[in-house]
């Protein structure tokens, strides 16, 4: 929900004579503005009264009101101001009230009195807090709204305002780049792009397209503190991951569903995929490449910082991180292992159930273009619902490499740490490393350069990959069970096999290429 759309939803509740409303942000300062511009608009004469705990009861029209210092006094004057001129239509807003009615039965209770009293006259009473939580008591007589983050134009006049405002600044700035640049500013607060901008704008007093990449390093930091969310850079492309070509020409497909011409084209955006599969086979760096190969930026949703030891806060804290990545849109969202968010089993009272809940819904509801990449390595451990369609475009399941996926993986690897794979018998390496996964491939080269290394030597060779494959005992092998119980999800037809198209199987028969592990 945009800003313009928060905005009319409370034009609309103040219409309705709705007096209580929880507006539900961080960003104090805008919230009021955002205020004031509604009460001008529903009734220029109309006022708009604050009140915190340090300033008492302030008038932004000037008007001397009485002194109120505590919640009880503050809310025991309101309903006086109010019954006293009914027809006023003033607004009255309670900064960071929650302190106040967590802690308080009698401020709860006043509080509700006040709602109540508040109906038969013009007034509203607006509750600004940076947490959804409502007490239960206030259930039916408070409506939540949240607060978006600024989005792309509200941040590019913000840049406007304070290139225009400071003196000594040599803008280098074309039109294109300074949208540019508030688009990289995405997902911060108002105040917090301000920041960001006038740090950009005093390193050098120069403000150009290098400022690009300060801002987007700020906007990092940003999403670290949300806890639950990390940024990601995504730097690696299809070159980086060997094998899985069904899945790379179905993502190639779709490299452009974000851009301004599948819009035109009334294309909708991609929703996600699932990729489900037998660990080291790459399901985590395809989630990097995908940001990598589509140039958007990369979230990676850690499933266990969201949940906290208090009442609500888990839910709380799901819910943030994914407005938060709705605001940084387009984007791709990385949920990696997937199922450890039902970890808990219902033994913590239902929280990993609510938060899974909070999740799949939002999936299959979210408007916002956010790419989904979803990984899994136990698919026993998902509800059924999980994976339905709706939710995900595709489930995709990554196998055992074959042969050829082992050639291009252990080439990938090879060059990865700068040896050419021209000089290494790159085909008995496969062979030798059948049933190996990539992560298996990749530390084989890893254990041969240390022996090489040891040994003082100035390279590897073909022999030394050979003997450390030699000694290595694969998943393959020492979860033998596991793994073929996850390739017979395969069989069944409940995913696309990520390496071969449906074309392909079907020439074998619509059966999994059988690997002699």
């Amino acid at each position: 929900m945009g800003m313009d759309a928060v905005r009319d939803e409370i034009r609309l509740y103040l219409r309705a004579r709705v007096a209580l409303i929880v507006l539900v942000t961080v960003e104090e300062r805008r919230a009021l503005r955002m205020l004031d511009q509604v009460r001008r608009d529903r009734d220029p004469s109309a006022d708009l009264v604050t009140w915190d705990v340090a300033a008492g009861l302030e008038s932004a029209d000037g008007r001397q009101l009485p002194r109120a210092g505590s919640p009880p006094e503050a809310l025991a004057k309101i309903q006086e101001l109010a019954v006293k001129e009914p027809g006023r239509r003033d607004l009255y807003v309670l900064k960071d009230f929650h302190a106040f009615w967590d802690r308080d039965p009698v401020v709860r209770r006043r509080l509700r009195n006040l709602a109540d009293k508040l109906v038969y006259t013009g007034a509203s009473l607006i509750v600004t807090t940076p947490v959804r939580t409502v007490p239960v008591e206030l259930g039916d007589d408070a409506v939540v709204v949240e607060m978006p983050l600024p989005d792309g134009d509200e941040l590019r006049r913000e840049l406007d305002h304070l290139i225009d405002n400071t003196k000594g600044v040599k803008n280098a700035l074309t039109a294109a780049g300074r949208s540019r640049l508030a688009q990289a500013a995405l997902g911060l607060t108002a105040a917090r792009a301000r920041q960001a901008f006038a740090k950009a704008i005093v390193r050098d007093d120069v403000l150009d397209d290098r400022d690009i990449d300060a801002v987007v390093a700020e906007k990092k930091a940003v999403i670290r503190e949300s806890e639950a969310l990390e940024f990601y850079s995504a730097e690696e492309g299809p070159d980086d991951l060997g094998g899985l070509g069904a899945l790379k020409k179905w993502l190639g497909l779709r490299e452009r569903a974000f851009g301004d011409a599948a819009r035109e084209f009334r294309l909708p955006a991609p929703k996600g995929i699932a990729l489900i599969g037998i660990p080291g086979t790459g399901k985590s760096l395809t989630a990097k490449m995908i940001g990598g190969l589509w140039r958007l930026p990369l979230l990676r949703l850690d499933v266990g910082a969201l949940y906290g030891s208090l009442v609500g806060e888990s839910e709380e804290r799901v819910r943030r991180a994914l407005r938060l990545a709705e605001t940084v849109s387009p984007c791709v969202l990385w949920i990696d292992e997937v199922e450890k968010a039902l970890a808990a089993g219902g033994h913590d009272g239902g929280t990993s159930q609510r938060v899974f809940g909070t999740v799949l819904t939002w999936m299959q509801e979210k408007t916002a273009p956010v790419f989904v990449v979803a990984t899994a390595n136990d698919v026993s451990a998902l509800p059924p619902e999980t994976l339905r369609r709706g939710r995900f475009d595709e489930v995709f399941f990554l196998d055992l490499p074959t042969e050829e996926e082992r050639r291009e993986i252990i080439t990938v690897h090879l060059r990865k740490r700068g040896r050419k794979p021209e000089a290494f018998d790159v085909h008995r390496l496969a062979r030798d490393c059948d049933g190996f996964v990539g992560a298996e491939l990749e530390q084989v080269i890893v254990d041969a350069m240390y022996e090489a290394f040891g040994a003082d030597r100035d390279d590897i060779t073909t022999d030394d990959v050979a003997r450390a494959a030699a000694e290595t005992v694969p998943l393959s092998k020492s979860q033998r069970e596991v793994i073929e119980d996850l390739r017979t999800w395969l069989r069944e037809g409940r995913a696309q096999s990520a390496s071969f198209t449906d074309a392909e199987l079907a020439a074998a028969g619509h059966q999994v290429p059988v690997l002699e592990v």
